[in-house]
């Protein structure tokens, strides 16, 4: 499909707005009023620095039905919310493209492929341009070593017009994206950052073409040409470079946008089986996955058995056994044996759409940070052309022949790319990192607020505790059979559905007893006659007709005797949260990273304090209301703390909203993962240390690339002032500034 600025063909309008396509790379919400709101993600072609973004944002806001668009440049995506009553897909499309760029739906077929050919075309205009380059060079060179007399008059015209000839093909292909970027920000009444850079083109071939054809004219005999093919080499291979570094940082979010198949083989209900595109499933359809394939929604096994990675959706980094009965994700990869899956839940209700939305409005985020890069960079694009008219000026006067050159070399040598992408890379390199240790960004703009958190503040109830009781403690009368009462026990809790016996169940051996009439007594526990005659319950203390423990208070109790409980030796289990494996040693690596851990919950005194005494917690708060945690992260913000939060239930989402840094694990509610800026897909607390050590990475990084934006500017420009900077040399500079806030980016995704 042609990215160009020409109008869409009936076909590709009809295959953007079909409604099996609308659904694949679009998400549908409906609001309170019964209005429909949609969001698309889009990649955009022919975006080269933070100036595209303001223009096709613009673009896209005026079209009819946009409520909002917001394009990320370094990942060259955008966001767009609008409404289906008012605009259609292919209208977005054609907006971005009459605005210069090329666009399609993120999970189009297309994408990819536009993708790849965008890619080998820019890898040509490299080549052609290191190639004319070379033969530019071969004809320039003669004239810098040799003598005024040496070499005859006619062999050099014939080599300075040969240079000329071998130039055309570097200004008419290889520079093209440049002054079509250009035009584009010109037509726009923007100055991007192509401006001064296809200025300064122009200036030199005009320049060259004067000293080439009349070298006794007003440009004199300067070889501008060669300078020109070597800028422009120097600019294609920084950018092809840049391009390619800035897909790694992308690579861990796009692989999730392009995980599901595109066909699935779907059982018919004669048997038969039928290959179908993965669009046309509904739930209750039995399809057949293949060893290799991913999973096409979420469901459940019927036949057979595998591995399965869930890397990218779970963050668990090695495959787990899935069989009959068991429940797989869409999007996650069948690594054993073909297997039967029923489909369970389809598009927006399954947990890989629930992620994939999450990485969509990451990749269309723009944090304060980058923002404010891209508000600094139009004005630093006005002084670049004042510097360069001034200096053109000043070198007419001390120079006429330098004074093209000079001038050329400011245009080029301050372009600001670097200074656009200093964050942008970073946070999303960053990102990428996260998403492949099973962690998604919401909000970019996170990364800076959780980098300087001071505080971390934790939920207990399914945060730092599992969402399960386990057996903590055993306690029988005098005299007892232990291993009698314990099989009693067992067997008797295998027969009930509660918590509390399928704790119980998990925690003793297990055993087969013969019970007859039994009764299970909702709120109080299970009854149930054995072999012999004799009653037995399993349940309250109280009900049981025991006396409940003194421990009762604060963790859950049960008792198991016969009745009366006075006739053999009876026995007490005392139940307790179970601890997250890794809560301690996470609670451990914040403390070393600085900042100080706290508790927040609803829960009981004595369970809160019981839990901080395990876990060394000197702060913590008890029968804490949605209202007393929003009050207690605004004290501690009152107080200039930054305050990190970790939460997973409905009533922890207003405190996720509040603080200034927030994790939800991935097992908690849908409202607490919405107001929070990053989402745990593992549930493993280890993970936020992880991404505080690397977002104090990431600022360091963007620090460090604003910084050497800053650097090069400020040496580099004097001597391009000073005459010391030739043209070719200005542009291998801004090609390598640009690169390296690249690479130095890239750290952060090892």
């Amino acid at each position: 499909m042609s990215v160009t600025a020409s109008a869409l063909t009936p076909h590709e309008a009809a295959a953007l707005d079909d409604e099996a396509s609308l659904r694949e790379h679009s998400s549908l919400l409906m609001l309170a009023d019964g209005s429909c709101s949609a969001r698309s993600l889009f990649v955009i072609q022919g975006m080269h620095c933070a100036a595209c973004a303001g223009l096709i944002e613009a673009a896209l806001e005026s079209e009819p039905g946009v409520s909002r668009a917001e394009v990320n440049a370094a990942a060259r995506r955008a966001v767009v919310t609008w409404d289906p009553a008012h605009t259609q897909v292919s209208r977005l499309v054609q907006a971005i493209r009459q605005a210069g760029y090329g666009a399609l739906p993120a999970r189009h077929a297309d994408a990819a492929a536009v993708q790849r050919q965008a890619s080998r075309l820019a890898l040509w205009r490299l080549f052609v341009a290191g190639f004319c380059m070379m033969q530019v060079m071969m004809l320039t060179t003669p004239g810098y070593l040799a003598g005024a007399s040496v070499i005859p008059r006619d062999i050099e015209a014939l080599m300075r017009w040969a240079a000329w000839v071998l130039t055309l093909p570097v200004l008419l292909f290889c520079a093209g994206p440049f002054f079509s970027g250009a035009w584009r920000a010109l037509r726009q009444r923007h100055i991007g950052m192509d401006v001064p850079v296809a200025l300064g083109i122009a200036i030199t071939f005009i320049a060259g073409t004067g000293s080439s054809f009349d070298p006794q004219g007003i440009f004199g005999a300067e070889p501008y040409l060669d300078s020109l093919t070597m800028f422009v080499t120097f600019l294609l291979a920084g950018r092809w470079l840049e391009t390619r570094m800035r897909a790694r940082s992308t690579d861990a979010l796009d692989s999730l946008l392009q995980r599901l198949p595109d066909s699935v083989e779907r059982f018919a209900d004669d048997g038969t089986v039928h290959i179908v595109p993965a669009a046309r499933l509904r739930v209750g359809d039995r399809v057949r996955v293949a060893a290799g394939q991913a999973f096409p929604a979420d469901g459940s096994i019927l036949v057979g058995r595998t591995q399965v990675d869930e890397a990218l959706l779970s963050g668990e980094s090695r495959p787990v056994e899935r069989g009959p009965v068991d429940a797989v994700l869409g999007g996650s990869i069948n690594l054993g044996a073909p297997v039967t899956v029923v489909v369970t839940r389809m598009g927006a209700n399954t947990r890989y759409a629930q992620i994939v939305d999450l990485v969509e409005r990451s990749l269309g985020a723009r944090p304060g940070m980058v923002a404010a890069a891209d508000r600094l960079a139009g004005p630093f694009l006005w002084g670049v052309l004042l510097l360069a008219v001034s200096a053109a000026a000043v070198w007419s006067v001390i120079d006429p022949a330098r004074a093209v050159w000079v001038a050329v070399s400011v245009l080029i040598v301050t372009c600001p790319c670097a200074l656009s992408l200093a964050a942008p890379a970073a946070l999303l390199s960053a990102a990428g990192a996260l998403a492949r240790r099973g962690v998604l960004v919401q909000r970019l703009g996170a990364f800076e607020a959780l980098a300087h958190a001071d505080v971390a503040c934790f939920d207990k109830t399914g945060t730092l505790t599992e969402d399960k009781l386990v057996l903590a403690a055993t306690e029988l009368d005098a005299g007892a059979d232990r291993v009698d009462l314990l099989a009693r026990a067992a067997s008797l809790a295998a027969l009930s559905h509660h918590p509390l016996s399928r704790a119980l169940v998990q925690a003793l051996p297990v055993s087969e007893r013969a019970w007859s009439s039994v009764l299970e007594v909702a709120g109080q526990g299970i009854e149930a006659t054995d072999a012999s005659g004799r009653v037995w319950r399993l349940g309250a203390p109280a009900w049981v007709g025991l006396a409940a423990p003194a421990v009762a208070a604060q963790r859950p109790v049960v008792a198991l005797a016969a009745q009366p409980p006075a006739v053999v030796p009876s026995v007490h289990f005392e139940f307790d949260e179970a601890l997250r494996a890794d809560a301690p040693q996470a609670l451990a690596e914040l403390r070393a990273q600085g900042l100080a851990v706290r508790l927040l919950s609803g829960d009981s005194d004595g369970a809160v304090q019981t839990l901080a005494t395990r876990l060394n917690i000197d702060d913590a708060r008890s029968a804490a209301s949605p209202e007393d945690k929003l009050a207690a992260i605004a004290e501690w913000q009152a107080a200039k703390h930054v305050v990190l939060m970790v939460g997973d239930g409905i009533n922890d989402g207003p405190v996720l909203a509040r603080a200034d840094a927030s994790f939800a694990l991935a097992h908690g509610s849908a409202l607490a993962q919405q107001r929070s800026d990053f989402i745990v897909l593992g549930s493993r607390l280890a993970e936020v240390p992880a991404a505080v050590a690397l977002a104090r990475r990431t600022v360091r990084v963007v620090r460090q690339n604003l910084l050497w934006a800053v650097l090069y500017n400020a040496v580099c420009v004097p001597l391009a002032l000073a005459g010391l900077l030739p043209p070719w040399l200005a542009g291998a500079g801004m090609a390598s500034s640009s690169l390296f806030v690249v690479l130095n980016a890239l750290r952060l995704s090892r």
